[in-house]
Order: structure tokens, then sequence, then C-alpha cells
């Protein structure tokens, strides 16, 4: 009974043992994750925490000043251009972007010839749209004189180059981001693929045409997966500062007209040296985000249908 009791303690022992190596052995592989989040994302989020209730210019001690920062935020013409103009690129590009991605993604669905050359072809400004160099070829082509304006002359249209057009340019940035439509694509033909074919054999018996078959079928089926896209490409836009930054030639107009919010925080902080009011800007974008966030997963109830059990 005693040896039994004795190899039971020595298996226990071994086995707490065993599970504090693989443990050991996990946190290790980990590390340079757990290091590089401290000191790359925890740390300097903690920091401009700080820094947004205080007066810093990177060249002083910073300075506590409180909820100073915010309310000189709310009262800056600027400040509130930004919002504007963010608010309106989010509203038009993010739809229109989730359109074409779907519209293309029922077409790639069907089975044809090429498809895996068309796929990848579709893909591939996702993968390039980012690149500094893709936002001066995109603003050559929407300058005065270039392709677009040529074209659009020969149209009939003669509203000029987009990108010196205070009324104009944003829309280049929308049709850039438009452009990049890939990612979405291939997220919604994995969700068209999941669609069980009988559904839509039935919807035809019953006499269903195209367009039901895609309200009553498509749609409520992938709706996770529009939901999904929804959510990343709304907080993807607001995020928006590359292609403004380097298609308005780093000065974000002509007339603010291209002053999306990433783009008038990082003048406020490198510009202006202002890392005080950059850091509340940086939150301020932060709540917003996490406030759309919480609209878009609270909404979800009333438009997105998982299958039962599956939320």
């Amino acid at each position: 009974m005693s040896a039994t009791r004795t190899r039971s303690a020595v298996t226990a022992r071994t086995g707490r043992s065993g599970r504090r190596r693989e443990n050991l052995a996990g946190y290790l592989f980990m590390s340079p994750w757990i290091a590089g989040f401290l000191l790359l994302t925890a740390g300097p989020m903690v920091a401009s925490l700080y820094f947004a209730f205080t007066d810093y210019n990177l060249f002083n001690s910073p300075k506590w000043v409180g909820f100073d920062n915010f309310t000189t935020m709310f009262d800056d013409p600027r400040w509130q251009k930004s919002v504007e103009v963010t608010a309106k690129y989010v509203v038009i590009g993010t739809p229109l972007k989730l359109l074409l991605a779907l519209g293309v993604a029922l077409l790639l669905a069907q089975s044809r010839r090429g498809q895996a050359f068309y796929r990848a072809a579709f893909y591939a400004p996702s993968l390039i749209g980012a690149s500094v160099s893709v936002g001066f070829v995109w603003r050559s082509l929407f300058s005065d004189g270039a392709v677009v304006d040529r074209t659009q002359s020969f149209l009939g249209f003669h509203v000029g180059g987009w990108v010196g057009n205070a009324d104009w340019v944003l829309y280049c940035l929308v049709a850039l981001t438009v452009w990049q439509f890939g990612a979405p694509m291939v997220i919604f033909l994995a969700g068209l693929k999941q669609v069980p074919k009988e559904l839509y054999e039935a919807a035809e018996m019953d006499g269903a045409g195209p367009f039901r078959k895609f309200w009553n079928i498509t749609l409520p089926m992938i709706s996770p997966v529009l939901f999904f896209n929804v959510l990343l490409e709304t907080i993807h836009s607001f995020q928006i500062f590359g292609s403004a930054y380097v298609v308005s030639n780093t000065y974000c107009g002509p007339a603010d007209a291209t002053l999306v919010y990433t783009c008038y925080l990082y003048q406020q902080g490198f510009k202006n040296s202002q890392m005080g009011f950059a850091s509340a800007m940086a939150w301020m974008l932060l709540l917003a985000v996490a406030l759309v966030t919480v609209v878009l997963f609270w909404s979800q109830k009333k438009w997105v249908h998982y299958e039962e059990g599956a939320r």
C-alpha cells in the first residue's frame, strides 16, 4: 500500500515537473513577442497616455496640464476639419470598396477557365497599394495633364487634375483605397464557398431569380463574413495616412482637402513638436474607433445571421 502511494507521489511530482518544463519552454519561445509587445506597444501606449495630459514638445520635460490638450483640440478648426475629412473618407470609401470586393467575388466564385489567374490579378493591388511608390504613381495619374485629366477631357468633363483640385482630391484617395479591394474579396470568396448549393437548387425549384437568390440566400449566409469585412475595413479607413501624405505631396492639401486625422496628428507631433497634443489626438482616435466598433457589434444582432450554436 505504501509502495503504491510512493509511486503515485513520484508520478505526480514527475508530471508537475514535466508541465513546468513545458510551460518554461513555451514562455521562452514567446519571450521575443512578449518583449516586443511590452517595449513597442504597451510601453509607448502608457507613455502616450501620460503625454496626452502634458505640454511636451520633445525638447523640454513634460509639464502636466490636465485636460488642456483636449479642450484646445475641440476648439481647433483644423482638428474639426480633419475629423470631417476622415469621416467623409470612411463613409464613402469603405462601402464602395466592399461593394466592389463582393461583386468581383461573386464573379470569381463561378467556375471558369483561368480562375486562379484572375484571383491573383485582382488580389495583387492589395499587396502593393499601401507602398509609397504607388502613392507617387497615383499622384502622377491624377495630376494636371496626366492620364485621368486627358481621359475625362476627351469625354467632355473639364475638371482638371484631381490632385490640385480641393473638390476632387479626396476622391482620388477614395479611388486608391477602392482599387485595393483584393483582401476583402478573398474573404468574401471564402464565405461564398461555404453557402450550401442545395439552397440555390431549392430556390430555383420555387422559381426564384438571381436577385432573390442573392438577397434571400447569399447575403444572409455570408453576413458573418460581411460583418467581419465591414469591421476590418472601417478600422483600416480610420487609420489612413500614407496615401494621403504622399498624394498630397506631404502638405495634406490643397486647402486641407486631404487633411485626414492621422495626417494632422503627424503634423502636430513631428512638424510642430507638440507631442502632448498629438498624444491626446491619438487617444481620441482610439476612443472613436472603439465607439464605432461597439456600435457595429451592437448592430450585428439585427442583420448578421449565424448558424445555430455558432454565435
